[in-house]
Protein backbone atom coordinates (compact mmCIF):
# COMPACT_ATOMS: atom_id res chain seq x y z
CA UNK A 1 0.00 0.00 0.00
CA UNK A 2 1.37 3.41 -0.99
CA UNK A 3 -0.02 6.75 0.19
CA UNK A 4 1.21 9.87 -1.60
CA UNK A 5 1.08 13.03 0.53
CA UNK A 6 0.62 16.32 -1.30
CA UNK A 7 1.47 19.45 0.67
CA UNK A 8 2.75 23.01 0.45
CA UNK A 9 5.01 22.42 3.48
CA UNK A 10 7.24 19.66 4.78
CA UNK A 11 9.80 20.06 7.56
CA UNK A 12 12.74 20.57 7.25
CA UNK A 13 12.42 21.75 3.64
CA UNK A 14 9.74 24.37 4.20
CA UNK A 15 7.72 25.07 7.32
CA UNK A 16 5.46 27.89 8.45
CA UNK A 17 3.21 26.08 10.92
CA UNK A 18 2.26 22.70 12.29
CA UNK A 19 1.34 21.30 8.87
CA UNK A 20 5.02 21.30 7.93
CA UNK A 21 5.87 19.25 11.03
CA UNK A 22 3.07 16.77 10.33
CA UNK A 23 4.01 16.17 6.70
CA UNK A 24 7.66 15.88 7.66
CA UNK A 25 6.94 13.18 10.25
CA UNK A 26 3.77 11.18 9.51
CA UNK A 27 5.04 9.53 6.28
CA UNK A 28 8.15 8.20 8.02
CA UNK A 29 6.12 6.70 10.84
CA UNK A 30 3.68 5.19 8.34
CA UNK A 31 6.67 3.57 6.65
CA UNK A 32 7.94 2.25 9.98
CA UNK A 33 4.53 0.65 10.56
CA UNK A 34 4.92 -1.37 7.35
CA UNK A 35 3.06 0.72 4.78
CA UNK A 36 4.60 3.00 2.14
CA UNK A 37 4.32 6.78 2.09
CA UNK A 38 5.91 9.50 -0.01
CA UNK A 39 5.63 13.31 -0.18
CA UNK A 40 5.38 15.68 -3.12
CA UNK A 41 5.61 19.44 -2.60
CA UNK A 42 6.64 22.59 -4.49
CA UNK A 43 10.34 23.12 -5.11
CA UNK A 44 11.27 26.19 -3.11
CA UNK A 45 14.64 27.72 -3.85
CA UNK A 46 16.01 27.70 -0.32
CA UNK A 47 19.06 26.56 1.61
CA UNK A 48 17.82 23.02 2.29
CA UNK A 49 17.07 22.37 -1.38
CA UNK A 50 20.42 23.87 -2.42
CA UNK A 51 22.30 21.48 -0.13
CA UNK A 52 20.62 18.29 -1.37
CA UNK A 53 20.87 16.37 -4.60
CA UNK A 54 17.79 15.84 -6.77
CA UNK A 55 17.26 13.86 -9.95
CA UNK A 56 14.61 14.64 -12.53
CA UNK A 57 11.95 11.94 -12.86
CA UNK A 58 9.42 13.69 -15.10
CA UNK A 59 8.96 16.80 -17.19
CA UNK A 60 5.76 18.03 -18.73
CA UNK A 61 3.55 20.82 -19.89
CA UNK A 62 0.02 21.43 -18.66
CA UNK A 63 -2.86 23.89 -19.12
CA UNK A 64 -3.69 26.75 -16.80
CA UNK A 65 -6.81 28.18 -18.39
CA UNK A 66 -5.95 29.28 -21.92
CA UNK A 67 -2.22 29.28 -21.22
CA UNK A 68 0.24 26.48 -20.66
CA UNK A 69 3.12 26.08 -18.23
CA UNK A 70 6.15 23.80 -18.07
CA UNK A 71 7.25 21.88 -15.01
CA UNK A 72 9.58 19.15 -13.83
CA UNK A 73 9.28 16.65 -11.00
CA UNK A 74 12.47 15.81 -9.12
CA UNK A 75 13.28 13.22 -6.45
CA UNK A 76 15.64 13.73 -3.54
CA UNK A 77 18.37 11.16 -4.15
CA UNK A 78 19.40 10.01 -0.68
CA UNK A 79 16.03 9.41 0.98
CA UNK A 80 17.33 11.49 3.87
CA UNK A 81 13.93 12.04 5.50
CA UNK A 82 13.03 8.37 5.77
CA UNK A 83 10.54 8.52 2.88
CA UNK A 84 10.70 9.40 -0.83
CA UNK A 85 10.54 13.16 -1.34
CA UNK A 86 9.48 14.64 -4.67
CA UNK A 87 9.41 18.32 -5.58
CA UNK A 88 7.63 20.12 -8.42
CA UNK A 89 9.66 22.85 -10.10
CA UNK A 90 7.52 25.44 -11.89
CA UNK A 91 9.65 28.33 -13.19
CA UNK A 92 8.51 31.68 -11.86
CA UNK A 93 6.09 30.32 -9.26
CA UNK A 94 8.08 29.04 -6.28
CA UNK A 95 11.61 30.40 -6.79
CA UNK A 96 10.95 33.19 -4.27
CA UNK A 97 12.37 34.28 -0.92
CA UNK A 98 9.40 33.02 1.15
CA UNK A 99 6.61 30.45 0.96
CA UNK A 100 3.45 32.54 1.25
CA UNK A 101 4.31 36.12 2.19
CA UNK A 102 6.28 38.56 0.05
CA UNK A 103 8.96 39.98 2.40
CA UNK A 104 9.04 43.21 0.37
CA UNK A 105 5.39 44.03 1.06
CA UNK A 106 4.41 41.87 4.03
CA UNK A 107 1.42 40.63 2.03
CA UNK A 108 0.62 37.34 0.38
CA UNK A 109 1.84 36.81 -3.17
CA UNK A 110 -0.73 38.19 -5.59
CA UNK A 111 -0.61 35.08 -7.79
CA UNK A 112 -1.31 32.64 -4.92
CA UNK A 113 -4.17 31.01 -6.82
CA UNK A 114 -2.10 30.42 -9.94
CA UNK A 115 0.88 29.20 -7.92
CA UNK A 116 -0.91 26.45 -6.07
CA UNK A 117 -3.34 25.49 -8.83
CA UNK A 118 -0.44 24.96 -11.23
CA UNK A 119 1.27 22.87 -8.54
CA UNK A 120 -1.81 20.66 -8.13
CA UNK A 121 -2.22 20.23 -11.88
CA UNK A 122 1.45 19.29 -12.24
CA UNK A 123 1.11 16.72 -9.43
CA UNK A 124 -1.85 15.03 -11.11
CA UNK A 125 -0.16 15.06 -14.52
CA UNK A 126 2.84 13.31 -12.98
CA UNK A 127 0.72 10.79 -11.05
CA UNK A 128 -0.95 9.70 -14.29
CA UNK A 129 2.42 9.04 -15.91
CA UNK A 130 4.45 7.65 -13.00
CA UNK A 131 6.81 4.88 -14.02
CA UNK A 132 5.92 2.99 -10.82
CA UNK A 133 2.20 3.15 -11.57
CA UNK A 134 -0.50 4.89 -9.57
CA UNK A 135 -0.25 5.20 -5.80
CA UNK A 136 -2.99 3.46 -3.84
CA UNK A 137 -4.21 6.68 -2.27
CA UNK A 138 -3.60 10.44 -2.41
CA UNK A 139 -3.51 12.30 0.90
CA UNK A 140 -4.00 16.07 0.49
CA UNK A 141 -3.18 18.68 3.12
CA UNK A 142 -5.08 21.97 3.56
CA UNK A 143 -6.45 24.37 0.97
CA UNK A 144 -3.26 24.50 -1.11
CA UNK A 145 -4.20 21.01 -2.34
CA UNK A 146 -7.99 21.26 -2.04
CA UNK A 147 -8.74 21.05 -5.77
CA UNK A 148 -6.95 17.71 -6.22
CA UNK A 149 -9.86 15.50 -5.01
CA UNK A 150 -12.22 17.45 -7.30
CA UNK A 151 -9.96 17.25 -10.35
CA UNK A 152 -9.30 13.54 -9.83
CA UNK A 153 -13.01 12.84 -9.87
CA UNK A 154 -14.37 15.33 -12.38
CA UNK A 155 -11.76 16.72 -14.81
CA UNK A 156 -11.59 15.06 -18.22
CA UNK A 157 -7.81 15.32 -18.15
CA UNK A 158 -7.64 12.98 -15.14
CA UNK A 159 -10.28 10.40 -16.01
CA UNK A 160 -7.78 7.64 -15.22
CA UNK A 161 -7.68 8.80 -11.61
CA UNK A 162 -11.42 8.74 -10.96
CA UNK A 163 -11.27 5.60 -8.79
CA UNK A 164 -8.18 6.66 -6.84
CA UNK A 165 -9.14 7.23 -3.17
CA UNK A 166 -8.40 10.59 -1.60
CA UNK A 167 -8.01 11.78 1.98
CA UNK A 168 -8.22 15.49 2.71
CA UNK A 169 -6.82 16.81 5.99
CA UNK A 170 -7.85 20.15 7.49
CA UNK A 171 -4.96 21.53 9.49
CA UNK A 172 -6.54 24.94 10.03
CA UNK A 173 -9.97 26.01 8.79
CA UNK A 174 -9.11 29.69 9.28
CA UNK A 175 -7.28 29.61 5.94
CA UNK A 176 -9.49 28.45 3.06
CA UNK A 177 -8.04 29.63 -0.25
CA UNK A 178 -10.98 31.86 -1.23
CA UNK A 179 -10.98 33.46 -4.69
CA UNK A 180 -13.48 34.95 -7.19
CA UNK A 181 -15.69 32.27 -8.70
CA UNK A 182 -14.57 33.31 -12.18
CA UNK A 183 -11.14 31.79 -11.46
CA UNK A 184 -12.54 28.28 -11.88
CA UNK A 185 -12.03 28.74 -15.64
CA UNK A 186 -8.32 28.12 -14.96
CA UNK A 187 -9.02 24.50 -13.95
CA UNK A 188 -8.81 21.78 -16.59
CA UNK A 189 -12.13 21.09 -18.35
CA UNK A 190 -14.81 19.47 -16.20
CA UNK A 191 -18.50 18.67 -16.43
CA UNK A 192 -20.27 22.00 -15.67
CA UNK A 193 -23.04 20.17 -13.81
CA UNK A 194 -20.64 19.63 -10.89
CA UNK A 195 -19.44 23.23 -10.65
CA UNK A 196 -21.28 23.57 -7.33
CA UNK A 197 -18.55 21.47 -5.72
CA UNK A 198 -16.19 24.41 -6.19
CA UNK A 199 -18.58 27.06 -4.89
CA UNK A 200 -19.13 28.09 -1.29
CA UNK A 201 -21.06 31.24 -0.45
CA UNK A 202 -20.56 32.62 -3.95
CA UNK A 203 -16.78 32.18 -4.01
CA UNK A 204 -14.31 29.62 -5.25
CA UNK A 205 -13.21 27.97 -2.01
CA UNK A 206 -10.37 25.47 -2.13
CA UNK A 207 -10.87 24.15 1.40
CA UNK A 208 -14.60 23.62 0.79
CA UNK A 209 -13.84 21.85 -2.50
CA UNK A 210 -11.51 19.45 -0.70
CA UNK A 211 -14.12 18.73 1.96
CA UNK A 212 -16.86 18.12 -0.62
CA UNK A 213 -14.80 15.99 -3.01
CA UNK A 214 -12.44 14.07 -0.72
CA UNK A 215 -13.40 10.47 -0.04
CA UNK A 216 -12.63 11.00 3.64
CA UNK A 217 -11.91 14.17 5.61
CA UNK A 218 -9.67 14.22 8.65
CA UNK A 219 -8.49 16.88 11.01
CA UNK A 220 -5.83 16.94 13.64
CA UNK A 221 -7.72 16.28 16.88
CA UNK A 222 -11.09 14.91 17.91
CA UNK A 223 -12.12 18.07 19.75
CA UNK A 224 -11.24 20.30 16.79
CA UNK A 225 -13.36 18.08 14.54
CA UNK A 226 -16.32 18.71 16.81
CA UNK A 227 -15.56 22.42 17.09
CA UNK A 228 -15.62 22.82 13.30
CA UNK A 229 -19.34 22.01 13.27
CA UNK A 230 -20.04 25.23 15.15
CA UNK A 231 -16.97 27.37 14.41
CA UNK A 232 -15.16 26.96 11.08
CA UNK A 233 -14.97 30.43 9.58
CA UNK A 234 -18.17 30.09 7.57
CA UNK A 235 -17.99 26.37 6.75
CA UNK A 236 -20.13 25.19 9.69
CA UNK A 237 -23.05 24.01 7.53
CA UNK A 238 -20.74 22.18 5.14
CA UNK A 239 -18.86 20.42 7.94
CA UNK A 240 -22.16 19.38 9.48
CA UNK A 241 -23.44 18.06 6.14
CA UNK A 242 -20.25 16.07 5.48
CA UNK A 243 -19.66 14.98 9.06
CA UNK A 244 -20.36 11.29 8.37
CA UNK A 245 -17.09 11.06 6.42
CA UNK A 246 -15.06 13.14 8.90
CA UNK A 247 -12.77 11.96 11.68
CA UNK A 248 -10.29 13.52 14.06
CA UNK A 249 -6.86 11.93 14.57
CA UNK A 250 -4.58 13.64 17.07
CA UNK A 251 -1.20 14.62 15.63
CA UNK A 252 1.99 13.28 17.11
CA UNK A 253 5.53 14.58 17.27
CA UNK A 254 8.80 13.27 15.90
CA UNK A 255 10.40 11.90 19.05
CA UNK A 256 13.79 11.54 17.36
CA UNK A 257 13.97 15.23 16.45
CA UNK A 258 12.38 16.29 19.73
CA UNK A 259 14.44 14.39 22.28
CA UNK A 260 16.14 16.42 25.04
CA UNK A 261 18.55 13.54 25.68
CA UNK A 262 20.15 13.87 22.24
CA UNK A 263 19.00 17.24 20.86
CA UNK A 264 22.04 19.04 19.36
CA UNK A 265 20.19 22.38 19.48
CA UNK A 266 20.13 22.73 23.28
CA UNK A 267 23.01 23.65 25.55
CA UNK A 268 22.66 20.71 27.96
CA UNK A 269 21.14 17.34 27.14
CA UNK A 270 18.96 15.70 29.76
CA UNK A 271 16.40 12.95 30.32
CA UNK A 272 13.66 12.36 32.88
CA UNK A 273 16.33 10.94 35.21
CA UNK A 274 18.42 14.13 35.40
CA UNK A 275 15.60 16.54 34.60
CA UNK A 276 16.25 18.95 37.47
CA UNK A 277 19.87 19.54 36.53
CA UNK A 278 19.04 19.63 32.83
CA UNK A 279 16.30 22.22 33.21
CA UNK A 280 18.50 24.35 35.47
CA UNK A 281 21.42 24.42 32.99
CA UNK A 282 19.23 25.19 29.99
CA UNK A 283 17.38 27.91 31.87
CA UNK A 284 20.70 29.51 32.79
CA UNK A 285 21.54 29.66 29.08
CA UNK A 286 18.36 31.62 28.44
CA UNK A 287 18.59 33.98 31.41
CA UNK A 288 22.19 34.82 30.48
CA UNK A 289 21.44 35.41 26.81
CA UNK A 290 18.31 37.47 27.40
CA UNK A 291 19.48 39.15 30.63
CA UNK A 292 16.54 37.90 32.65
CA UNK A 293 16.68 37.92 36.43
CA UNK A 294 17.68 34.51 37.76
CA UNK A 295 15.63 32.68 40.34
CA UNK A 296 12.23 33.39 38.85
CA UNK A 297 10.09 30.85 37.00
CA UNK A 298 10.16 31.37 33.23
CA UNK A 299 6.93 31.48 31.20
CA UNK A 300 7.42 31.37 27.42
CA UNK A 301 5.32 31.74 24.29
CA UNK A 302 6.53 30.25 20.99
CA UNK A 303 4.51 30.66 17.82
CA UNK A 304 3.05 32.95 15.23
CA UNK A 305 2.03 36.33 16.59
CA UNK A 306 -1.50 36.20 15.23
CA UNK A 307 -5.00 36.49 16.59
CA UNK A 308 -5.84 32.78 16.43
CA UNK A 309 -2.88 32.00 18.72
CA UNK A 310 -4.14 34.54 21.23
CA UNK A 311 -0.97 36.60 20.78
CA UNK A 312 -2.92 39.86 21.07
CA UNK A 313 -3.65 38.91 24.70
CA UNK A 314 0.02 38.79 25.63
CA UNK A 315 1.04 42.48 26.00
CA UNK A 316 -1.66 43.31 28.56
CA UNK A 317 -1.34 39.91 30.24
CA UNK A 318 2.41 40.34 30.77
CA UNK A 319 1.99 43.94 31.95
CA UNK A 320 -0.80 42.91 34.34
CA UNK A 321 1.33 40.17 35.86
CA UNK A 322 4.25 42.57 36.29
CA UNK A 323 2.21 45.21 38.10
CA UNK A 324 0.45 42.62 40.28
CA UNK A 325 3.52 40.83 41.59
CA UNK A 326 6.06 40.19 38.82
CA UNK A 327 6.74 36.73 40.21
CA UNK A 328 7.73 35.23 36.83
CA UNK A 329 9.81 36.13 33.81
CA UNK A 330 8.31 36.05 30.32
CA UNK A 331 9.83 35.29 26.93
CA UNK A 332 8.34 35.38 23.42
CA UNK A 333 9.67 33.83 20.22
CA UNK A 334 7.76 34.35 16.99
CA UNK A 335 6.75 36.79 14.32
CA UNK A 336 3.53 37.98 12.75
CA UNK A 337 1.41 41.04 13.40
CA UNK A 338 3.52 44.18 13.02
CA UNK A 339 1.60 46.09 15.70
CA UNK A 340 2.51 43.33 18.15
CA UNK A 341 6.13 43.53 17.03
CA UNK A 342 6.20 47.22 18.00
CA UNK A 343 4.56 46.57 21.35
CA UNK A 344 6.97 43.77 22.25
CA UNK A 345 9.99 45.85 21.20
CA UNK A 346 8.82 48.64 23.49
CA UNK A 347 8.17 46.19 26.32
CA UNK A 348 11.67 44.71 26.01
CA UNK A 349 13.07 48.14 26.84
CA UNK A 350 10.53 48.84 29.57
CA UNK A 351 10.68 45.51 31.43
CA UNK A 352 14.40 44.77 31.42
CA UNK A 353 15.21 41.63 33.39
CA UNK A 354 11.58 40.57 33.40
CA UNK A 355 10.62 40.27 29.72
CA UNK A 356 12.28 39.83 26.35
CA UNK A 357 11.19 38.88 22.84
CA UNK A 358 12.88 37.52 19.76
CA UNK A 359 10.67 38.50 16.83
CA UNK A 360 11.70 35.88 14.30
CA UNK A 361 11.38 32.26 13.29
CA UNK A 362 14.30 30.43 14.89
CA UNK A 363 14.14 26.65 15.13
CA UNK A 364 17.25 26.26 17.25
CA UNK A 365 16.19 28.89 19.75
CA UNK A 366 12.76 27.28 19.98
CA UNK A 367 14.38 24.02 21.12
CA UNK A 368 16.44 25.91 23.71
CA UNK A 369 13.38 27.74 25.05
CA UNK A 370 11.45 24.49 25.48
CA UNK A 371 14.44 23.03 27.33
CA UNK A 372 14.93 26.04 29.60
CA UNK A 373 11.38 27.19 30.30
CA UNK A 374 9.33 26.21 33.32
CA UNK A 375 5.99 26.89 31.58
CA UNK A 376 4.77 27.18 27.99
CA UNK A 377 1.80 29.51 27.54
CA UNK A 378 -0.73 28.85 24.76
CA UNK A 379 -3.78 31.16 25.12
CA UNK A 380 -5.17 30.19 21.71
CA UNK A 381 -8.53 31.27 20.38
CA UNK A 382 -8.39 28.18 18.15
CA UNK A 383 -5.81 25.39 18.16
CA UNK A 384 -6.62 22.53 15.77
CA UNK A 385 -4.04 20.27 17.38
CA UNK A 386 -1.08 22.18 18.66
CA UNK A 387 2.36 20.61 18.70
CA UNK A 388 4.10 23.13 20.94
CA UNK A 389 2.49 21.74 24.07
CA UNK A 390 3.76 18.26 23.14
CA UNK A 391 7.30 19.54 22.51
CA UNK A 392 7.16 21.45 25.79
CA UNK A 393 6.01 18.44 27.80
CA UNK A 394 8.78 16.27 26.37
CA UNK A 395 11.29 18.94 27.44
CA UNK A 396 9.85 19.33 30.94
CA UNK A 397 8.01 22.63 30.46
CA UNK A 398 4.55 22.57 32.04
CA UNK A 399 1.73 23.63 29.66
CA UNK A 400 -0.59 26.54 30.50
CA UNK A 401 -3.24 26.34 27.79
CA UNK A 402 -6.73 27.35 26.82
CA UNK A 403 -8.93 24.24 26.63
CA UNK A 404 -9.65 24.22 22.89
CA UNK A 405 -8.99 21.75 20.06
CA UNK A 406 -5.95 19.57 20.50
CA UNK A 407 -4.96 21.40 23.67
CA UNK A 408 -8.07 19.98 25.31
CA UNK A 409 -7.23 16.50 24.00
CA UNK A 410 -3.52 16.40 24.88
CA UNK A 411 -3.21 18.30 28.18
CA UNK A 412 -4.51 16.89 31.46
CA UNK A 413 -5.18 19.53 34.10
CA UNK A 414 -3.38 19.24 37.41
CA UNK A 415 -6.74 18.89 39.14
CA UNK A 416 -7.34 15.58 37.33
CA UNK A 417 -5.78 12.20 38.21
CA UNK A 418 -2.17 12.14 36.96
CA UNK A 419 -2.60 15.74 35.81
CA UNK A 420 0.37 17.88 34.77
CA UNK A 421 -0.96 21.04 33.07
CA UNK A 422 -3.05 24.13 33.69
CA UNK A 423 -6.12 24.73 31.52
CA UNK A 424 -8.50 27.66 31.33
CA UNK A 425 -11.72 28.03 29.34
CA UNK A 426 -12.52 31.72 29.01
CA UNK A 427 -10.45 33.75 26.52
CA UNK A 428 -9.47 36.56 28.86
CA UNK A 429 -6.48 38.02 30.64
CA UNK A 430 -7.91 37.16 34.04
CA UNK A 431 -8.53 33.51 33.16
CA UNK A 432 -5.02 33.14 31.77
CA UNK A 433 -3.49 34.84 34.82
CA UNK A 434 -5.37 32.51 37.16
CA UNK A 435 -3.96 29.52 35.29
CA UNK A 436 -0.44 30.99 35.47
CA UNK A 437 -0.88 31.61 39.19
CA UNK A 438 -1.83 27.95 39.66
CA UNK A 439 1.37 27.02 37.89
CA UNK A 440 3.42 29.37 40.08
CA UNK A 441 1.91 27.78 43.18
CA UNK A 442 3.17 24.39 41.97
CA UNK A 443 6.56 25.92 41.14
CA UNK A 444 7.11 26.60 44.85
CA UNK A 445 6.56 22.89 45.66
CA UNK A 446 9.86 21.55 44.34
CA UNK A 447 9.41 17.86 45.08
CA UNK A 448 5.86 17.67 43.79
CA UNK A 449 6.76 19.69 40.70
CA UNK A 450 9.76 17.47 39.94
CA UNK A 451 7.64 14.33 40.27
CA UNK A 452 4.97 15.73 37.95
CA UNK A 453 7.55 16.81 35.37
CA UNK A 454 9.15 13.37 35.43
CA UNK A 455 5.77 11.75 34.73
CA UNK A 456 4.96 14.28 32.02
CA UNK A 457 8.28 13.83 30.17
CA UNK A 458 7.62 10.10 29.89
CA UNK A 459 4.22 10.51 28.20
CA UNK A 460 4.07 9.10 24.66
CA UNK A 461 3.09 11.72 22.09
CA UNK A 462 4.94 10.02 19.24
CA UNK A 463 3.43 9.47 15.81
CA UNK A 464 3.22 5.70 16.28
CA UNK A 465 -0.39 5.57 17.48
CA UNK A 466 -1.53 8.22 14.98
CA UNK A 467 0.24 6.48 12.10
CA UNK A 468 -1.65 3.28 12.90
CA UNK A 469 -4.93 5.20 12.79
CA UNK A 470 -4.10 6.63 9.37
CA UNK A 471 -3.06 3.24 8.02
CA UNK A 472 -6.35 1.80 9.22
CA UNK A 473 -8.18 4.63 7.41
CA UNK A 474 -6.15 4.09 4.22
CA UNK A 475 -6.92 0.37 4.19
CA UNK A 476 -10.64 1.00 4.62
CA UNK A 477 -10.62 3.22 1.52
CA UNK A 478 -8.44 0.96 -0.60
Amino acid sequence: MEALHVSAECYPIAKVGGMGDVVGSLPRYVNEEGADAAVIMPKYYNEWVDKHAFEQVWSGEAPLGDERFSFTVEKEQNNELGFPLFVVDIPGRFDRPAIYIDPATGDGYKDEFERFLSFQIAVLDWIQHRRDGLPDLVHCHDHHTGFIPFMMSHCDRYKDLGELPSVFTIHNAEYQGVHPLSRRRLLPDFDPTVKGLLDWDGYLNALAAGIKSGWRVTTVSETYMQELRTSSNGLELLIDQEFQKCTGILNGIDTEVWDPASDPMISYNFSPKNRTRGKRHNKKTLTDEFELEEGRPLVSFIGRLVREKGADLLPDLIASHFYRNGAANFMILGKGDQDLHQKFEQMSGRYVGYFDARLEYNEQLAHQIYAGSDFILMPSRTEPCGLNQMYAMRYGALPVVRAVGGLEDSVRDLSEPKGYGFKFNEFSIEAALRAIDRGLDLYKQKRKRSRIIGHMMRLDFSWNASAKEYIKLYRELI
